[in-house]
């Protein structure tokens, strides 16, 4: 069976506007079905908590339901705002969004991720973890699939 490098930017946002959501339901998809590539936690304590925080969602509750009911992505975003207490407001999203948008690596990842992919680390080197984790979900793609 083929593992799956998910592609899915935690910079990418659904019809609900909430940034990484997609990624996250990715990759819990592709862990239920065995699918995930190795090293990829199906929900691990970054963005995914972060995420599931922002939005007031219970994480073992939001698991269970992409791995028992296979849902789409529109159907997982239905799903999230029917949830109780739920955080879908303007100012919720955005704040969560910015933390998101604003999150940076420290500078051991930033250099490991910019010397796996053959960038020179400066000014105009991405800094921001969104960018460096697309780099390092392209590179680990590439090494899996392409080389």
């Amino acid at each position: 069976m083929s593992k799956i490098v998910p592609l899915i930017s935690s910079g990418t946002a659904g019809p609900l506007g909430v940034l990484h959501l997609p990624r996250f339901w990715q990759k819990v998809s592709l862990e239920a079905a065995g699918k995930l590539a190795d090293g990829y936690p199906g929900c691990g304590p970054g963005y995914d908590q972060l995420m599931l925080d922002g939005l007031g969602l219970n994480k073992q509750t939001t698991i269970d339901y992409i791995s028992r009911s296979k849902p789409t992505y529109p159907q997982f975003e239905v799903w999230v705002k029917q949830q109780d207490g739920v955080k879908l407001d303007q100012g919720s999203v955005t704040s969560l969004n910015s933390q998101i948008a604003g999150y940076i690596h420290d500078d051991e990842t930033r250099k490991s991720v910019l010397e796996a992919s053959e960038i020179e680390d400066g000014p105009a080197a991405p800094h921001d973890a969104v960018n460096l984790n697309n780099l390092d979900d392209w590179m680990e793609f590439y090494n899996a699939e392409i080389k």
